[in-house]
Parts: C-alpha cells; structure tokens; sequence
C-alpha cells in the first residue's frame, strides 16, 4: 500500500526512434501496442526483427503514415503513445518515491477494475486513472484519485486488495510509459451493470472489451 500523496511530473521529451535491430523496453512497448491492435503476432521479445518491423509497416500504411518501418513520432503517437512520465514522484513531504510503488498502486486498481478485460482494456483503465491526475477537475495525485469517494468501485468494495496478475503489474508500466488506449478518457463503465444515467451524457471515446471509455 503507498501512503502519502504521489504527484507524477509529465516527461515532455520525445520517444526514442527506432530502427531494425533496436532493443529494449522501449520495443517492448511497440511490440504490445502493435499486438494489442492486430498488426503483431510474434513473442514480446524487445527486440525490433523483421518480423516487428513488417507489423510497423503494415501500422503505418493502415494510418497513412510515411511507410518505412521506422518507429518514429508520428508513429509512437498514432499507437497512443502520448504522454510519459518521469520515475521519480515527489511527494507532499518532497522525498521521492520509486516509480516501482505508483505501478503497485495503479496494478492493484487495474486487477479489480479490468482483471477479466483484454490486456489493452487493463491499459486503458489505468490511462484514465492517470488522465484524472492531469485533469483540473480531479484530485492532482494517483492517490488522491484513486481513493476518491465513490470513484471506483473497487475501492469502495475493497476489491483492490485482491492478488495482481502480471499483466496488470504490465499494463501500469505501459501507461506510465505513456501508452493511452482510451483516447484521452475520463471516465469508463460497463454498460451491461446500472449506472447513473449521467454517464452516458459524456463524450465517447472508445469502447474496449466490456467498458466504455468517455470524457
């Protein structure tokens, strides 16, 4: 459990290009945006080999971005890829927190929330969670919005406190990395269990597995 408030600071530098031969985490992410919207099929092995780099390719042209199979910024934006954040958090106290407690805290709420969802579906409740934090309306801090009352049902029902699975420990890498599959989204909720009638006044965004992802 993370006590004290975590505030996250926006890391405004560009993502890395990358080319035939890269590797790394920063491929890993390509490889599972790629996947997560049908172009990829391989093993999430870090490193960018023909195979990724013909998925790259075949994502570029469906976009009509420059086909070249280099991951440049169109392309790292066009995946979703739009916002990172630093490693280190400051908090109100001004000592840091490892990054390593906000993926804690972000997997926990993603398990409850999306444990049954599609792994993109994990991502994108954690970008809302992270949308809010950067969102006047809400509470400036990861801690702050998730334990807002009546904010998520998890919270409120205790669920949050169930075992987490890898992927959601995965997924809170993904969006602190930057990766938001929600398109901006503020709010999500499955339409198959009653909500406030309110809800569904916000703009849509997507819809991923059974939640929709609105403004």
């Amino acid at each position: 459990m993370v006590t004290g408030a975590l505030y996250l600071e926006n890391r405004m530098g560009p993502m890395p290009v990358l080319t035939w031969g890269s590797k790394g985490f920063h491929v890993e992410q390509i490889q599972e945006g790629l996947a997560a919207q049908g172009f990829y099929r391989g093993d999430i092995h870090g490193t960018l080999d023909g195979a990724t780099w013909r998925s790259v390719r075949e994502f570029q042209a469906k976009h009509r971005i420059r086909v070249s199979g280099i991951v440049d910024g169109d392309t790292w934006r066009a995946l979703g890829f739009g916002n990172a954040y630093d490693s280190a958090v400051p908090t109100q106290a001004g000592r840091v927190v490892a990054r390593d407690d906000v993926v804690h805290l972000l997997a926990r709420v993603i398990m409850a929330e999306a444990g049954a969802e599609p792994y993109v579906g994990k991502v994108a409740v954690g970008g809302v969670i992270l949308n809010r934090v950067r969102d006047a309306q809400f509470p400036n801090t990861v801690s702050g919005v998730i334990y807002q009352p009546l904010a998520f049902e998890s919270v409120s029902r205790g669920t949050i406190w169930r075992p987490v699975s890898q992927d959601a420990y995965r997924a809170a890498r993904q969006c602190l990395a930057g990766w938001d599959p929600s398109g901006g989204a503020l709010f999500f909720w499955n339409p198959g269990k009653p909500v406030n009638p309110w809800i569904w006044t916000r703009r849509i965004q997507t819809r991923i597995g059974q939640h929709v992802f609105a403004r």
